[in-house]
């Protein structure tokens, strides 16, 4: 299963420079004072990063806030060698979204933002946090589907799109009525064996078969998958774009309403709830992906992120 040089006063060979304490006092604080407001001076942007205190799960958004002309390049965030564009929001504000997930390590960030010109570097502590473990046994069947190359190839392609524009607006919606049944991060024994590098890559709502799936936010349809045209594990599948590298899977669906290529709004039914694929009963799974990354939906339905 599959983050000054401070002066020297050396003393001259000859017995050299003499300087009283008060006086060292006042020189280090006249320097200090023209250091801090150099920085500002020089600086033709300002970060904000939310949240303030991320834990392992969370979508950091950083936003770049140019004070001068508008940047003359794409700005972006660079953190441990992997780089994120930044979007513009309005005026000449810019966003990235950067995930984070339960196998990373806690601790400090360090973040490296330019707006194409000058750079910042920032750092940003993540919270640890706790998980809880679950037991799944599958029957012989269902343990031996491995899936299809052709499955996890159309999967992987959809969950890499990082599409310029925005469709998404305000908080995402609940995907189902059903009671949540397995919630974010959970890790997994499957049949007393424990899954080292898995974890629960979204919710799961356990809802009747049929029951109405909607669209959590807006956005264009990317993917189709049949379980019978190979979705082995995933069941049938619904893929949402919603732009900037944010989307949607929804998976081991009963029935699926939509097209490839159809855009659909926030609320919109889109298939119903069903036991395809590596299923144990009926049940919506709704993974949300930034940036390749299976993220915590929950923060993007209470809080959003805009």
């Amino acid at each position: 299963m599959k983050i000054l040089d401070v002066f020297k006063f050396s003393p001259s060979p000859t017995g050299g420079l003499r300087i009283s304490r008060w006086l060292k006092s006042l020189m280090l604080g006249l320097m200090t004072v023209g250091l801090t407001m150099a920085i500002p001076a020089s600086a033709s942007f300002q970060v904000q990063v939310k949240p303030s205190s991320p834990q392992l799960g969370d979508t950091v958004s950083v936003t770049l806030n140019a004070t001068g002309n508008t940047p003359s390049s794409n700005p972006s965030v660079v953190l441990n060698g992997k780089t994120y564009p930044m979007f513009p929001l309005s005026g000449n504000r810019y966003r990235a979204l950067i995930p984070t997930i339960p196998l990373d390590q806690p601790g400090t960030r360090q973040l490296q933002v330019s707006d194409g010109t000058q750079q910042q570097s920032l750092t940003v502590q993540v919270r640890d946090r706790s998980f809880p473990t679950q037991s799944i046994w599958l029957s012989d069947d269902k343990n031996s589907i491995q899936g299809t190359d052709f499955e996890f190839d159309r999967v992987d392609a959809f969950k890499a799109l990082v599409t310029p524009e925005k469709y998404w607006n305000g908080p995402f919606m609940r995907p189902s009525n059903g009671y949540v049944s397995t919630i974010y991060g959970v890790r997994r024994y499957y049949n007393g064996e424990f899954a080292e590098n898995y974890y629960h890559r979204g919710v799961d709502y356990a809802a009747g078969t049929g029951s109405p799936v909607i669209a959590p936010a807006a956005g264009r349809i990317a993917l189709v998958g049949l379980e019978s045209q190979g979705f082995e594990l995933h069941g049938n599948t619904v893929g949402i774009d919603h732009g900037q590298g944010v989307s949607s899977i929804l998976i081991h669906l009963s029935r699926v309403d939509v097209k490839e290529g159809d855009m659909v709004k926030a609320g919109q039914v889109i298939g119903g709830v069903g036991s395809t694929g590596i299923s144990t009963g009926p049940h919506l799974h709704w993974g949300l992906y930034v940036h390749a990354q299976a993220v915590d939906p929950v923060p993007w339905r209470y809080e959003g992120v805009e």
